[in-house]
């Protein structure tokens, strides 16, 4: 049983080793993290862009360049173009964000010609070991898509429940967050909670079950559901919180790791493979925690 980031790279190192392509690769924090990964013998690594600034990067961290593959392309742009097509054609293969702008980076893995597309919008996905919640939590999304309407977040339901999956967690329980916890028709954020325990009662979600609308204090934490009056079986008990909007989920990541001592793992969902896409405020750990979730979830067949 998955309950912690150490169980996570437990799991990750259990699995045949990955390969992690890193696009740009000349960032300092990120190498930092690749280089802890490929020491706990979770992945190998191909580092792509200008191979002067790369091995500088290296020299700075006393990495030893003999231990990775480094494919020399000058131009930002295409070196995320090469990453995403060195992830497409192989099998084991996931892509991360180096030293470049997120836009360009995505711009590349949605390419509809060699890019990682699926039938779904991407979202983010963030798994947040908690010290007061007794499981991991897992929440999206908090800082890819903005202001979610009914249809895409199905989607980013669908999306977290491949991550929950992967984690051996088989039904999530998904909670469906407002700042209420009653349907109110001026708040959409409770009618679309509505509609989507709709859908997943007549099998339009499958693999979880959804519940809501929640309020986080209900969704997460059994006395006050009950002090509420609130009988649904997973009001304190929920997997994955399904965030309203960005700043909701974006505030909230936050909080827990500023305020809360919390770690986590994030990765970007609803493409063909994994990409780790980490903020640059995030720590080393964080970065080493979503390179060893996304080497588990480059595992599951998409």
């Amino acid at each position: 049983m998955i309950q912690s980031m150490e169980d996570i790279v437990k799991k990750a190192q259990e699995l045949t080793k990955k390969t992690l392509v890193v696009a740009v690769a000349n960032d300092h924090h990120v190498m930092e993290a690749v280089e802890k990964a490929r020491q706990a013998n979770i992945i190998d690594a191909i580092l792509v862009g200008e191979q002067n600034a790369i091995e500088e990067t290296l020299e700075d961290l006393d990495i030893d360049p003999l231990n990775y593959q480094i494919m020399h392309v000058f131009e930002p742009v295409q070196a995320c173009e090469e990453s995403v097509k060195l992830v497409n054609r192989n099998e084991g293969y996931f892509l991360m964000k180096g030293y470049v702008d997120t836009a360009v980076i995505l711009r590349a893995a949605l390419d509809k010609d060699y890019g990682l597309r699926t039938k779904n919008r991407i979202s983010h996905v963030s798994v947040i070991e908690i010290p007061t919640y007794h499981k991991l939590l897992i929440m999206s999304d908090g800082a890819m898509n903005i202001a979610p309407d009914l249809e895409n977040k199905q989607e980013i339901i669908e999306n977290g429940v491949v991550i929950a999956h992967a984690l051996g967690i088989e039904t999530p329980n998904v909670g469906c967050l407002g700042a209420v916890e009653k349907v109110n028709p001026k708040m959409q954020a409770t009618l679309d909670a509505e509609a989507l325990v709709k859908r997943n009662q007549n099998g339009d979600i499958t693999g979880c079950k959804v519940g809501g609308p929640f309020a986080l204090d209900n969704a997460i934490d059994k006395d006050a559901a009950e002090h509420k009056g609130i009988t649904d079986p997973m009001a304190g008990n929920v997997d994955f919180i399904l965030m309203p909007q960005i700043e909701s989920g974006n505030i909230f990541y936050k909080s827990m790791m500023f305020l809360a001592n919390a770690k986590s793992a994030s990765v970007i969902a609803g493409a063909k493979k994994p990409i780790v896409l980490t903020s640059r405020a995030d720590s080393t750990d964080s970065k080493y925690y979503s390179i060893a979730l996304s080497a588990v979830v480059a595992d599951v067949k998409i």
